[in-house]
C-alpha cells in the first residue's frame, strides 16, 4: 500500500520550496503521495520558522496536536524540520519525545535514510549539520505544480544582523552553482512554468560558478533566467540593502520580465537603530537606492520589513521610522515587534520598552502601511493589468484568481480554459485584501475562443 505524506509548512518562502522539494524525494525514494488530511497520513513533518518567539510555538502547539495521533498509530511517523529544528536539535525530543525525525534546513535531503533509520531502530533520528551545496546536489528535479514556481538560488546568510537567527539555523551564504540554476529553471518551462520566483535569505548576494570556474553575480543571473524560453515573469525574494548592485539596478531598465515589484526590507528609519542592529546602511543609502530604482522604473512597487520596538528605540528613532514610510510610500509591508531569539546578540541588549508602548508604536506603523497600501490599490482602478491566472478564487470558486507585477491578489469571471495562462484584466473595485476585475479581451476572435472553451488561447499565451 502506498504511503501518504503530510507537510505543514511555517515561515518564508524558501520553506515552501525546501516543502515540496521533500515532497519530490520522499516521492522518489519511497513513492509516497501528498495528502491534505493529517489523519490519513503515514508521515507527518513539519517544516519550521524560528524568526519570532510566535512562531515557534506554533511548532509545539502543532505537534501537541499531532501526539493524539500518534497515540492511536503507534508505526506513525512524526518529523521537524526546519529552523525550528536546526535551533533546538535534541531539545525538541526532551519537549516532545514522539517525534521520530529532527533535520535542518541543510540536510532535508537525507530523509530518506533518516526514514529508514528511525523504522529499523525504532528510535528518533537526528540531523541539524550545516553539509552546504551538498544539499542540492542530492534533491531530485522539481516536479510540475501549475505556471509559478521557486527556484532556490543561494541559501544561508553570513551578515550576523543582532537580532537574526537565520546564520545560526541555515549557516552562512553558500550560492548554487550557475549551471544547476539555469537547468531548475529550464526544466520548470519545459513543465508549463512561466513565472519563476528566486529565492535566498540574500539572494541578491549571489555569486555563482560556470563549469568553467567563472563566477556570476545575481545581475547577471537575471539577464540569463530571463532567456530562458518560456520564463515570461521573475521576482526574487529577499534581497538586502548592501547587495543592491547599480547592475542590479540597471536591470530594471534592461529586462521586461523582472516584475514593477520589489520588497526590500529596511527594518528601521533610525541610523542610530540601524546601527544597533548591524545592518550595515544608513537611511540615505537606501533612500538613494529606492530613487535610482524608481529613475528605471518610476511604477515600481515597493515592499518592506519593520522591526518596531528595538532594545533602545526611542520615540525620536520610531518617529523617523514613520517620516521614512511617509517618503517612501511603501506598498504592503510587514511590520512586528522585536522579539529576542536566544543566541543573538540583541538578546542581551537592555530593553526598557514596555510591551504596551510597542504595540501602540506597532498600531501606528501598521495604519500607515495600510493606508499606503490602500492608496496603490485605488491608484490601480481602471487600469488594466497582466495577470498569471493560478487558479480560483478563494471565497468564490466560480471565479479564477491570479496575481498582478506588484503581488495583488485579483479575482474575476473568466473560463477555465484560462488558468495558468497570462491574461489581461481591467480592475474595477479595490477591496481591502484583493482586487475585482473584469476579462480584456485583447481581439475579438481570441474572446470568442476563450468563450467556446477553446484549450489554446494565442493572445494570454
Amino acid at each position: 500500500m502506498t504511503d501518504k505524506l503530510y507537510i505543514k509548512t511555517f515561515g518564508c518562502q524558501m520553506n515552501e520550496y525546501d516543502s515540496d522539494r521533500v515532497a519530490d524525494l520522499l516521492q522518489d525514494s519511497h513513492g509516497m503521495v501528498l495528502t491534505d488530511d493529517p489523519e490519513e497520513a503515514d508521515v507527518l513533518l513539519l517544516n519550521t520558522c524560528s524568526i519570532r518567539e510566535k512562531a515557534q510555538e506554533k511548532v509545539f502547539s502543532q505537534l501537541g496536536r499531532w501526539q493524539e495521533l500518534k497515540r492511536e498509530r503507534a508505526d506513525l511517523i512524526i518529523g521537524v524540520g526546519g529552523c525550528v529544528a536546526s535551533q533546538e536539535g535534541d531539545q525538541i525530543l526532551k519537549r516532545a519525545p514522539y517525534v521520530d525525525l529532527v533535520f535542518g534546513p541543510q540536510t532535508c535531503h537525507r530523509l530518506p535514510q533518516l526514514l529508514e533509520r528511525a523504522r529499523a531502530a525504532r528510535k528518533p533520528q537526528i540531523d541539524v549539520s550545516f553539509p552546504g551545496i551538498e544539499k542540492f546536489d542530492n534533491l531530485p528535479i522539481p516536479g510540475s505544480r501549475g505556471a509559478r514556481a521557486f527556484v532556490s538560488v543561494m541559501e544561508g546568510c553570513s551578515k550576523y544582523c543582532t537580532f537574526c537567527v537565520v546564520p545560526y539555523t541555515r549557516g552562512e551564504e553558500f550560492s548554487r552553482t550557475f549551471d544547476d540554476v539555469i537547468t531548475e529553471v529550464f526544466e520548470l518551462a519545459q513543465n508549463g512554468v512561466r513565472e519563476v520566483t528566486l529565492l535566498g535569505q540574500n539572494v541578491n548576494a549571489y555569486t555563482g560558478r560556470r563549469h568553467n570556474g567563472d563566477l556570476v553575480d545575481f545581475a547577471e543571473l537575471l539577464h540569463y533566467v530571463a532567456a530562458v524560453e518560456g520564463i515570461e515573469r521573475i521576482r526574487y525574494i529577499t534581497s538586502h540593502p548592501i547587495d543592491f548592485s547599480e547592475a542590479l539596478i540597471d536591470a530594471y531598465a534592461r529586462l521586461p520580465a523582472l516584475v514593477s515589484h520589489l520588497h526590500l526590507p529596511v527594518q528601521s528609519g533610525s541610523d542610530r537603530i540601524l546601527k544597533l542592529m548591524k545592518r550595515q546602511y544608513s537611511v540615505a543609502d537606501y533612500e538613494s537606492i529606492v530613487h535610482r530604482l524608481r529613475e528605471r522604473r518610476p511604477d515600481l512597487s515597493l515592499s518592506s520589513d519593520f522591526i518596531i520596538g528595538f532594545p533602545g528605540e526611542t520615540e525620536e528613532d520610531f518617529e523617523a521610522t514613520v517620516s521614512l514610510i511617509d517618503r517612501i510610500g511603501f506598498d504592503q509591508s510587514f511590520s512586528f515587534i522585536y522579539s529576542a531569539r536566544p543566541g543573538t546578540p540583541a538578546a542581551d541588549l537592555t530593553d526598557g520598552i514596555t510591551h504596551a508602548e510597542k504595540q501602540r508604536r506597532l498600531a501606528i506603523v501598521q495604519q500607515r502601511l495600510r493606508a499606503s497600501a490602500q492608496q496603490a490599490s485605488r491608484a490601480m482602478l481602471g487600469t488594466e493589468q497582466r495577470i498569471l491566472v493560478d487558479g480560483y478564487a478563494r471565497k468564490n470558486p466560480n471565479q479564477l484568481s491570479g496575481r498582478t507585477e506588484n503581488n495583488r491578489v485579483v479575482n474575476f469571471d473568466g473560463p477555465a480554459d484560462l488558468l495558468q495562462h497570462f491574461v489581461d484584466v481591467q480592475i474595477t473595485e479595490a477591496l481591502p485584501n484583493s482586487l475585482r476585475a473584469r476579462l480584456v479581451a485583447n481581439r475579438a476572435n481570441d474572446f470568442a475562443m476563450i468563450s467556446e472553451g477553446s484549450a489554446r488561447v494565442p493572445s494570454y499565451t
